[in-house]
């Protein structure tokens, strides 16, 4: 995997935030994943396809969707709820689109899904490419949560 297909999801992810949330998320160190397990409690992913395909996910924990979606609607979030669940797919809409526009910008044109979302304990995280997929952590003062890219070109 190309580290020109990661980086806009990386720029995306802290753009978006930043503008929707008001949080300045701190990336870490990414890394190969080659499980299926989410990093996460709630998890949007949503399929990518054009001259590169395949998806990308965001997972959070409980502490930092709750404070990004209560920053978003300026009202407090207490718990998991379908108004999270929403937010999760918007979010994962917005970073893709953020992403993608990046990739355009360096003659990569390509379309999205509608996201999906799975929430609770230990779920599972299924690429359609199948792994390995790159992991990029994120920091904020009310917990982690990640960038998850498994991308490739068509026929590699």
């Amino acid at each position: 995997m190309e580290v020109q297909y990661i980086n806009p999801f990386l720029e995306g992810t802290l753009h978006v935030v930043k503008t929707m949330a008001f949080i300045d998320a701190r990336p870490g160190k990414p890394y190969i994943k080659k499980d299926n397990v989410a990093k996460g409690d709630i998890t949007g992913i949503i399929g990518i396809v054009g001259s590169i395909r395949g998806s990308f996910a965001l997972s959070f924990s409980e502490g930092s969707i709750l404070r990004i979606v209560s920053n978003m609607l300026g009202e407090e979030i207490a718990e998991l709820n379908g108004d999270i669940e929403d937010a999760v797919g918007e979010l994962t809409n917005m970073v893709s689109g953020a992403a993608r526009q990046r990739l355009e910008a360096i003659g990569i044109s390509l379309t999205a899904a509608l996201p999906t979302v799975v929430r609770g304990k230990d779920h599972s995280i299924v690429h359609v490419l199948g792994g390995p997929s790159i992991v990029i952590p994120f920091e904020t003062d009310s917990g982690t949560f990640v960038a998850d890219v498994c991308m490739r070109k068509d026929g590699g």
